[in-house]
């Protein structure tokens, strides 16, 4: 997959909202936004303006939107459920905001319940992923023990387990000091060069520390 163009999108909730949906100021609600792999792009808003939901309406967990999101110039919507798990699995990754740790299981195990579905990483290729953000000690700990922005680190690596065309990363670095952002950073940046992806990523005054072609505001 090449490109991902949301055309004249808006979240159904602002459109009620606003009555008048063209006062919408932002650069990608009801705009022709092209998002191109390879490519970097760092979509800038403050809370409650749709950083979130635009994450879910492209990576199809949710429809609550008007307009068109398109895949390749196809449109989302058209998508069977077989189409939308061989996206997820092959083309697309996400870090939810949330990052959606399993708790009670061990670091390695929420990593691998990706990894199983994609036979992306070996265990050694994972153990080097935890090393270079300094938490492979945890590997054994269960989610819930950890602090939150070691959790962070391990929903990214989860994140990095398949291939990918784009990656799309809601507030990656939220909860990571500088030194850590810079870490994190790197491993993904090296991911994604590796693969030729594009990444997408939300930021609220937290930027992920590579340099983006694109800065947009929501």
């Amino acid at each position: 997959m090449d490109t991902i163009a949301l055309d004249n999108v808006l979240p159904d909730v602002f459109a009620s909202a606003a009555g008048d949906a063209s006062a919408v100021d932002s650069d990608v609600w009801l705009c022709g936004v092209t998002f191109n792999r390879p490519g970097i792009y760092r979509i800038e808003a403050e809370s409650g303006t749709g950083k979130s939901s635009m994450c879910s309406f492209i990576y199809g967990n949710r429809s609550d939107y008007r307009g068109r999101i398109l895949f390749n110039g196809r449109d989302i919507r058209s998508f069977s459920v077989k189409e939308w798990c061989d996206m997820r699995v092959s083309h697309i990754a996400l870090l939810p905001q949330e990052m959606r740790l399993f708790p009670e299981l061990t670091v390695t195990e929420n990593i691998e319940i990706k990894n199983r579905l994609t036979s992306f990483k070996t265990r050694d290729e994972i153990t080097a992923m935890l090393e270079r953000l300094e938490i492979a000690d945890k590997a054994d700990e269960p989610a819930a023990r950890l602090s939150i922005g070691q959790q962070q680190r391990v929903a990214i690596v989860r994140s990095l387990c398949q291939p990918f065309d784009f990656l799309l990363l809601d507030e990656p670095v939220s909860h990571l000091d500088a030194r850590n952002n810079s870490l994190v950073s790197q491993l993904i940046l090296d991911e994604v060069n590796r693969q030729g992806a594009a990444v997408i990523a939300t930021s609220v005054g937290y930027a992920i520390d590579i340099d983006p072609v694109k800065v947009l505001s929501l």
